[in-house]
């Protein structure tokens, strides 16, 4: 290996699962560490990461429910941000031949459950739940003593042991201790799919702490999709400056003088290699890997130590898009596992397509999923892909590809049995093998959960986070236990395997006092559930949005502020923003106005697509065209002037006059087509009511005969009689209206600080600027230009804008402080005046002709193809 350059990093995390991204952010926040994170994917997030087919239908790729008490841990990783939509009360359904049992959220209700199920068992099912509590506190004990120094090990393991046996023995042993009665044994060793080793070889401390103990306050599911879950935590790393690379693969691990000095690093998509000098290494590549990567500095007992550990079980996993809801099955969210017979003796063993399968329906338990879906889970034995391994997936040969199709048929088959007719609703189907996740995950023959729940690994000295190695520790599920959440708890604890012990005592009682550390922030980010949807006019609907758990709106705003919001309309969502109508005052909903734009992807689908009990992903409020009726002490009018759908904003000024008792005078003049194009005409009617300084005067251009108010356009003589004693004005609607309407407020000697403006931003728009943006960098790229300069008229200040940069943007990026808010063209707050120079720009009707002619631009439309002379200022 040709190493082409040197890097430096006081920590180098292998893998970015979630043991991977919660140990990162643990260092760079209570340890100060220069975090780098290497992944070998092109997607961060291991696990919790998805992927799309069909530009419609998106998947999960190992995230398919969690305990609905998401505790200490994943609320400090998300900063309290996470967002669980519940799964039914009765969360997993068990299958066995001849018998089903469903199993409820809640210990005590499982437990009354069982009891009347088997009363007979009644004294012996206490005890067993006695024992579970016994056997969780054994493996957390365990697990803990696995972060410590290699003689606390050694003395602690056996302690251990003897002090908490059943953390050690087999489900099936457990399960024959307790009870008789063997459809109990059945039902309460069922599920071990949860971490992926079969009764008969499993530990049962594993099996007391995930499907016994972790979903007994009832499961749930992220709003958004796993996706949604780690785009919080990337947002976090980020903002505590760890670097995050994709595509990065490790090749080995270089000691020096036994302890970590380096790793040495492909970059995939470039083919470069590289060195990182570093004297700690986080792998959370699992324990196998990370072996491996010492190459020859690993001594061979650890070799040993590691081979001799069970085999851990691979999955078949088959993603389906269904054209309609599985509702229509009589499905409403719940898991359905299939067991092939009680004793569950044959584990992973059996032909395949005929083992445990776990059916879960993430499109019911997910309120911003769009399009429905179905995960069909068989944990298998890798060795039967084995003929196949090595090979790349476009040359695997046709009987691997008979063997899919074949697997495919069988797991349908199996669901068609249980709802007949769900075949004719599957409109796709892809079936991965352990060949997959061996290709995308880089685990050991595919491994699903990590190294095997055994016995065998609560003794190994090395299936944990500490490694004979100094500097370099375990992450991830092979530190702690299955899923994300252990994943993540393998990361808190080797964290703390790095950290000194002042920072790791932080860091502890940090997390449990369910306070984090949060960064400042004015916007709000999250799902927010429509509720209500009604039609204004024909062309404009109001849309009512609430918090997911029907409790107050998560975030304050302003009277004339707007939301973002992501919609689903593609593979990737589109953002778009939308002026809300309601006021502050109501606290447990916000409104927003959306017009139909025939073209528009994103009113279109708000218009045509959205049903109630969706969830959006908004993200605000942001803006500056606001209005506190608090501050308006000055008296005097405060004139509100729209065009269409423009008076979307002004409403939630009118009601925010309303609450407040305001008595000062209020004009609204709106202007509109025709007397059905009217929006918010009850509205209006109710403010007035409560108004009484508000006078509403609406402008129809195509009247009907019977229209007893204004005709026309808001002109000047329209606009004369109302601007005496105007103090403040607000004006919203159609670019070439507002810059009209600016230009004669201009003439009635309106003074231009009173003027405030907003336009609405359409997804074509920006992509327009996006465009203009390419195609300006390319021409400049080709005639050799490398960067445009932009100085003050006084040339007290200069910074570079490279091509395709709007003005905006480079001055942010030289940290000239500039005047803004929304960064898009809505809010007109980034005015300049462009002196000399040319460039390409949008004025999004900001200014009047007058100001247009005098050189007034938006700085975050401008787009310079030449050096310019600006000034800044109002």
């Amino acid at each position: 290996m040709i190493l082409t350059a040197q890097e430096e990093a006081d920590v180098v995390v292998v893998g970015s699962g979630m043991g991977g991204l919660a140990a990162a952010r643990m260092l760079a926040q209570f340890g100060r560490k220069r975090v780098l994170v290497l992944e070998q994917h092109y997607t961060l997030g291991g696990m919790t990461h998805e992927f799309s087919r069909e530009g419609r239908y998106k998947f999960g790729t190992g995230l398919h429910y969690m305990s609905a008490n998401a505790g200490p841990f994943l609320d400090f990783m998300t900063d309290g941000r996470v967002q669980l939509w519940p799964l039914p009360d009765d969360y997993d359904v068990l299958h066995f031949p001849g018998f089903d049992f469903t199993v409820p959220a809640g210990r005590e209700q499982f437990r009354a459950r069982l009891k009347d199920r088997f009363p007979g068992e009644a004294e012996a099912i206490d005890r067993y739940f006695r024992t579970v509590r016994q056997a969780m506190a054994g493996l957390a004990t365990r697990n803990i003593l696995s972060s410590m120094p290699a003689p606390v090990r050694r003395l602690g393991f056996p302690i251990v042991e003897r002090l908490f046996p059943a953390t050690y023995r087999s489900s099936r042993d457990q399960m024959a201790r307790s009870f008789r009665d063997p459809k109990l044994r059945a039902i309460l060793a069922a599920r071990w799919g949860l971490y992926g080793t079969p009764p008969g070889s499993n530990a049962f401390g594993y099996h007391a702490a995930v499907p016994t103990t972790f979903f007994m306050a009832g499961t749930a599911h992220p709003v958004g999709g796993p996706r949604a879950l780690n785009q919080i935590v990337l947002e976090i790393l980020e903002r505590y400056g760890v670097e995050l690379r994709t595509r990065q693969q490790v090749q080995r691990i270089v000691l020096e003088r036994g302890r970590v000095a380096a790793v040495e690093v492909e970059d995939r998509a470039t083919g470069r290699t590289y060195r990182v000098r570093t004297p700690a290494v986080v792998s959370a590549a699992g324990v196998r890997n990370t072996y491996a990567l010492l190459e020859s500095a690993a001594e061979p007992q650890w070799k040993r130590e590691v081979a001799n550990l069970p085999a851990e079980p691979s999955a078949i996993m088959l993603f389906l898009g269904l054209d309609r809801s599985p509702a229509a099955f009589g499905l409403h969210g719940e898991n359905h596992w299939f067991m092939p017979d009680l004793d569950g003796h044959d584990g992973f063993h059996r032909q395949l397509g005929d083992g445990t399968l776990y059916v879960s329906f993430a499109s019911l338990n997910n309120p911003a999923a769009r399009h429905h879906t179905v995960e069909v889970v068989e944990l298998v034995d890798p060795a039967a892909f084995d003929q196949w391994q090595g090979t790349p997936d476009d040359e695997r040969p046709d009987d691997y590809h008979r063997l899919k199709d074949a697997l495919t048929r069988r797991l349908i088959d199996r669901l068609d049995e249980r709802w007949p007719g769900i075949r004719e609703s599957i409109a796709f189907a892809e079936l991965a093998t352990p060949l997959s996740f061996e290709t995308y995950q880089r685990s050991v023959r595919g491994s699903f959960y990590g190294l095997a729940a055994t016995p065998e690994r609560l003794r190994s000295p090395l299936a944990g986070a500490r490694t004979p190695v100094r500097g370099l520790v375990v992450a991830g599920q092979d530190a702690w236990g299955s899923g994300v959440v252990g994943a993540l708890a393998g990361g808190l604890v080797a964290a703390g395997a790095v950290l000194r012990p002042r920072q790791t005592g932080a860091m502890w009682r940090s997390i449990f006092a369910r306070n984090p550390v949060r960064e400042p922030t004015t916007t709000w980010q999250g799902y927010l559930r429509v509720t209500e949807i009604e039609a204004l006019t024909p062309t404009i609907r109001k849309i009512r949005l609430e918090a997911m758990d029907g409790g107050t709106v998560p975030f304050s705003f302003a009277a004339g502020q707007y939301l973002k919001i992501d919609l689903p309309v593609a593979v990737e969502p589109i953002e778009r923003s939308y002026s809300i109508s309601s006021g502050p005052g109501a606290k447990h909903h916000v409104e927003i106005g959306v017009k139909r734009d025939p073209i528009g992807l994103g009113s279109t689908f708000l218009h045509d697509d959205l049903e109630i009990g969706q969830a959006l992903r908004v993200s605000g409020p942001f803006g500056e065209f606001t209005w506190d009726p608090q501050r308006d002490i000055g008296g005097g009018t405060l004139l509100l002037i729209a065009g269409g759908v423009g008076i979307t904003p002004l409403v939630s000024v009118l009601a925010a006059a309303a609450d407040a008792g305001h008595h000062g005078r209020i004009v609204l003049l709106a202007g509109c087509r025709t007397e059905d194009e009217i929006p918010y005409r009850q509205e209006l009617e109710q403010l007035q009511a409560r108004l009484p300084g508000l006078e509403v005067a609406v402008f129809l251009t195509q009247p009907g005969a019977g229209w007893q108010g204004r005709r026309g356009r808001i002109d000047l003589e329209a606009l004369r009689p109302y601007v005496a004693g105007v103090t403040r004005v607000h004006l919203c609607g159609p670019a070439p209206m507002m810059q009209d309407v600016l230009g004669l407020l201009t003439a009635l000697e309106v003074p231009r600080d009173t003027l405030h403006t907003e336009a609405f931003v359409s997804g074509r728009s920006t992509q327009t600027r996006r465009e203009r943006a390419h195609a300006i960098a390319v021409a400049a790229e080709q005639a050799g230009v490398t960067g445009y300069t932009i100085a003050e008229r006084d040339r007290s200040t200069t910074f570079a804008c490279p091509p395709g940069q709007t003005v905006l943007d480079a001055a942010n990026a030289a940290r000239i402080p500039f005047p803004q808010s929304c960064g898009e063209g809505a809010c007109g707050t980034c005015r300049v005046r462009i002196l000399s120079g040319s460039y390409e720009t949008d004025t999004r009707g900001m200014f009047s002709t007058e100001e247009i002619d005098q050189g007034w631009r938006l700085a975050c439309q401008t787009l310079p193809t030449e050096d310019l002379v600006i000034t800044r200022g109002t």
